[in-house]
């Protein structure tokens, strides 16, 4: 009977053990850190997200060292609260280069970095999608709500950054992002606040695809719009469907923006349902005198009322 018990005792403290040893080490709130030459935990990214726990109460910080990562990265939904922050901007870039023409890829499979996870936050990382001008090519692929982008910068050419959900909310802060047609596209609620939007064609800036009865798409405030040199017709956006939102407030507007500000992607029936306005915008390229008469010039009233928190919620 002593020798039953024994070995009982024994099962039970080995498979306590085993528990323990199973445990993921990095279940827990420190920081995981990458770098490409070898000397952080891992040298890739993704192996990094691999090790997260699926949703996580505490914050969760992916520090990715200077270096150059080719990779294609998806952070899962079953990721919340992780931080991923570069050691720098200008020199701490994820990159790839497919575009939808590769094998009849499609737009929304050419992501360099795809969010699903939702309370994500990216700061100071290059997100760059650096294909051959051969189709549309993302950079950056959301799918997460509440996401955060500061100090980020995003490369590319035809559509750099998709929001891909509607009704998720985004906020780029001080961010620099460029590219050629409709780089700034999907039915995301995103505010753009202090960014840099660089024009690199002649061509559209947004593509929003906002819902009908989502109060806002693409809300750019305090921003500058710039452009490559040669560059002299850009427009403020077309409706990549009917009910597409876009605000530029409080912006500086290069030469490069069209007198007529906007485009109706040559269908007349968006005339009566695109929401596109502006306000306090100054600059070579801000002036109202020619805008296309479906756009409209908000009140000072109206305006003051638009907040981040009123568009975030």
């Amino acid at each position: 009977m002593k020798k039953i018990i024994l070995f009982l005792i024994i099962l039970m403290v080995n498979g306590q053990w085993a528990v323990v040893q199973a445990a993921n080490k990095y279940d827990n709130p420190d920081t995981i850190f990458v770098a490409r030459d070898g000397t952080g935990e891992f040298r890739t990214i993704g192996e990094a997200v691999e090790v997260c726990r699926a949703f996580m109460e505490y914050h969760k910080v992916i520090f990715v060292k200077r270096g150059v990562y080719k990779e294609k990265v998806i952070i899962p939904s079953w990721l919340t609260n992780i931080e991923l922050c570069g050691e720098d901007a200008e020199s701490t870039v994820i990159t790839y280069d497919d575009h939808a023409n590769i094998n009849k890829m499609g737009t929304f499979r050419t992501y360099t970095l795809k969010i699903e996870g939702s309370d994500i936050t990216v700061k100071n990382i290059t997100i760059e999608n650096n294909a051959a001008k051969l189709g549309q090519a993302v950079a950056l692929h959301t799918e997460g709500d509440r996401l955060r982008f500061i100090h980020c910068r995003f490369l590319g050419n035809q559509d750099t950054v998709y929001t891909g959900v509607g009704e998720t909310r985004l906020l780029f802060e001080d961010c620099y992002i460029e590219g050629t047609t409709d780089f700034i596209f999907g039915p995301s609620t995103a505010w753009f606040e202090g960014c840099t939007i660089h024009s690199k064609a002649d061509s559209y800036i947004t593509a929003a695809s906002t819902p009908k009865g989502v109060a806002f798409g693409y809300v750019f405030n305090n921003c500058t719009l710039t452009a490559a040199d040669g560059v002299t017709k850009v427009f403020l956006g077309r409706p990549w469907r009917q009910y597409a939102h876009t605000l530029f407030m409080n912006c500086h507007m290069g030469s490069h923006i069209v007198p007529e500000g906007w485009q109706c992607w040559s269908n007349k029936d968006n005339l009566s349902t695109t929401r596109y306005e502006e306000y306090g915008n100054d600059g070579e390229g801000a002036a109202t005198t020619r805008r296309v008469s479906w756009s409209r010039q908000l009140t000072k009233k109206e305006a003051k009322a638009i907040t981040i928190e009123e568009v975030l919620q």
